[in-house]
């Protein structure tokens, strides 16, 4: 046991360091420290200037980091979905997945890509038709010019087609394989968005906060939310954390596929807040995504509310 004089001349010794030592701290470093965050601020804020958007180049050819992201994201679902099938009776067996994937790639990138064009930037690709999938300039000696724009919205579309059209020709139940990815998607989702924020493009509305951002392309010249940062957390990282989290409860088939898509319509609703509008578009004082988040909540709650119908009348019945 040690005795309380003891103790006490310990915290006194300790407490007279502290107010020397520290306090000269204080005042030593505070300057110091002020300069280094102002310069971590202002190297955050011109951060996007400093980032090559292009990985690399084979020959004339362009390697983006966007490019690279999508590969990864692709990556991260196939590894995820089979470590699902190994550690979950699911019933679906991972050839039967790699059997899906070619047509998941090819209808998720052909719907992203038409999603883009047709409802963002056709006043520009009615007079560039050659260029929604070449990335060559055919009228200027076939200059690469690369690919660029990739909707959400219509790359879901097109998975969604993929996934239907895969499950009747392979007869599974659609919504049943579709909840085998649904925990899986957010984070292959993140990969995106940070080829968004690489790629200096889809930034986020003026602000005046200290984390905001300069972006080179950005004329204006004016601090912006790094809104894809924002939506690789939420629309990434938050959503996979609560899907994959409640993976196991046994829901009814189409749950998972459901609270997938509210999660998200939620998400991107709320960082559409942030988001410098697409094109401008505002309806009745909401974004076009913020539009089209609501129609994909409306499709969640769908597939839910019939199931919660069903069983309730199987509950009365019996």
């Amino acid at each position: 046991m040690i005795p309380s004089e003891v103790v006490c001349k310990i915290s006194h010794a300790f407490s007279l360091y502290y107010n020397t030592f520290f306090c000269k701290l204080d005042t030593k470093y505070l300057i110091l420290y002020t300069l280094y965050m102002l310069f971590n601020t202002y190297s955050w804020q011109h951060l996007p200037q400093n980032l090559n958007p292009i990985a690399f180049n084979i020959g004339q050819i362009e390697i983006s980091w966007y490019g690279i992201m999508y590969l990864v994201a692709f990556a991260i679902v196939y590894f995820l979905v089979r470590y699902r099938i190994r550690t979950e009776k699911l019933g679906i067996s991972f050839e039967t997945v790699q059997d899906f994937f070619p047509w998941g790639i090819a209808g998720l990138l052909l719907g992203a890509r038409l999603g883009d064009v047709f409802i963002y930037d056709w006043g520009y690709f009615q007079n560039h038709l050659s260029q929604i999938f070449l990335p060559f300039d055919i009228y200027n000696h076939w200059q690469y010019i690369g690919i660029y724009g990739m909707s959400y919205f219509g790359g879901l579309i097109g998975l969604a087609i993929a996934f239907y059209i895969f499950c009747k020709v392979k007869k599974i139940s659609f919504l049943e394989f579709s909840d085998l990815f649904a925990p899986a998607i957010p984070l292959a989702f993140t990969f995106g968005r940070i080829g968004n924020f690489i790629n200096g493009e889809l930034w986020g509305r003026v602000t005046k906060v200290s984390w905001g951002i300069y972006f080179p392309a950005d004329f204006s010249g004016q601090l912006r939310h790094p809104s894809q940062i924002y939506e690789a957390f939420l629309e990434g990282i938050f959503l996979f954390v609560i899907l994959w989290s409640i993976r196991k409860i046994k829901f009814p088939v189409g749950y998972l596929t459901a609270f997938y898509l509210i999660g998200y319509g939620l998400v991107r609703f709320t960082s559409e807040f942030f988001r410098e509008p697409d094109n401008g578009w505002f309806v009745f004082s909401l974004t076009i995504g913020q539009w089209f988040s609501v129609a994909i909540m409306i499709m969640g709650i769908i597939i839910i509310f019939p199931k919660r119908k069903s069983s309730q009348n199987n509950g009365q019945s019996a």
